[in-house]
């Protein structure tokens, strides 16, 4: 309901620059992701995965209004910061419950429903908030007060679920060691290393789909679009990685963000960016759900929610250093497409040592 409202909450209410927007969405996707890694080591050390994933959902649940009280850029950075916060302390124990609870051959399957519902209530959330705008004309303030509805209802349903914890011994010290996990594991984080540094946050899509002159409604429908798409392609991708393997959907996944971004940074047509923007919600859904499985594959379960954790660091930490640096990656600028295709060759090779 917020990602697509808070670039415009920041730039047209609280009269922020993008460079602004890429600064708050950079440092809070980035604190997401390195929390993630802690948090599922956290959780491996206690073999707790319910309990810190509860917190997390009540830590981001407290920030939404927090953002929409916010009268300076400022306030909004330090309640975004809080709510990515909470995501990321939630993302890897939940992770881990959701992998502990289905066979390995059922697992791209577990993370495609997981994806379907995660990008399905991206879909509505959309949908929602156009409703409230345009429809009831609720201020886009109120938008930030409503989104906390949605974020409690998550939180008891996750209290709720019943936890199954491994049947392996805590050690009296949190192990930070990088030699707990194989080699496999760290082969394919290099892969997903090398492809994030050509990434960049879907903040800057969504601020050029409004600066070539779609209006926010608009803007916010096709975001909306974009979500369903990667809700629609999740679970049947997971499906596939289960009988096909995982290496090929994920090169799949590759093929169609290398199109939609040399074709973000080639046309400036508002229908062409809006086709673009949906397209590019294959790869989103196909990303999220067969990558966490992958990762998942690579570990033992007793530490299953550190390896999915440090797997979502390393993606979000290379996708978010173009949002640190907004002026050195323009969407429309060479750098994005030509910086990726560079990367792009020596994916297959280094995907088939990570098998």
């Amino acid at each position: 309901m917020l990602y697509p409202v808070l670039p415009v909450f920041l730039t047209q209410t609280l009269k922020a620059s993008g460079s602004i927007v890429g600064v708050v969405d950079g440092f809070a996707q980035a604190t997401q992701n390195i929390v993630q890694g802690f948090s599922g080591t956290l959780s491996d050390k206690l073999q707790k995965r319910k309990s810190i994933a509860l917190a997390g959902y009540l830590l981001a649940a407290i920030a939404k209004p927090l953002m929409g009280l916010s009268t300076v850029w400022q306030g909004v950075f330090g309640a975004r910061l809080l709510d990515r916060l909470g995501a990321g302390t939630r993302a890897a124990p939940r992770d881990a419950l959701i992998a502990s609870s289905v066979d390995e051959n059922d697992r791209g399957r577990a993370f495609g429903l997981e994806g379907f519902g995660d990008n399905l209530g991206a879909f509505l959330g959309p949908l929602l908030a156009v409703f409230f705008l345009y429809s009831l004309h609720v201020g886009i303030r109120a938008i930030f007060f409503l989104a906390i509805i949605p974020a409690l209802l998550a939180f008891f349903m996750v209290l709720l679920v019943r936890e199954h914890p491994a049947a392996v011994a805590a050690k009296s010290k949190i192990d930070f060691s990088l030699r707990q996990f194989p080699k496999g594991y760290w082969q394919y984080l290099l892969v997903i290393a090398l492809f994030g540094l050509g990434n960049s946050s879907n903040s800057f899509l969504i601020l050029q789909t409004q600066d070539i002159g779609a209006s926010l409604e608009t803007t916010i429908l096709i975001y909306a679009a974009f979500n369903l798409v990667a809700a629609l392609i999740s679970y049947p991708a997971g499906s596939l990685s289960d009988r096909w393997g995982r290496k090929y959907i994920l090169l799949a996944s590759f093929a169609i963000f290398l199109i939609a971004y040399l074709g973000f940074a080639l046309t400036q047509n508002i229908i062409l960016i809006a086709a673009l923007f949906v397209f590019y919600g294959a790869y989103e859904g196909i990303f999220r759900s067969v990558g966490k499985a992958f990762a998942s594959d690579f570990v033992p379960e007793h530490l299953r929610a550190s390896g999915i954790g440090w797997y979502s660091t390393t993606v979000a930490c290379c996708n978010s250093w173009p949002a640190l640096l907004p002026d050195c990656c323009g969407i429309g600028s060479a750098m994005g497409p030509s910086f990726f295709m560079v990367q792009l060759l020596p994916l297959w090779a280094v995907l088939d040592c990570s098998c």
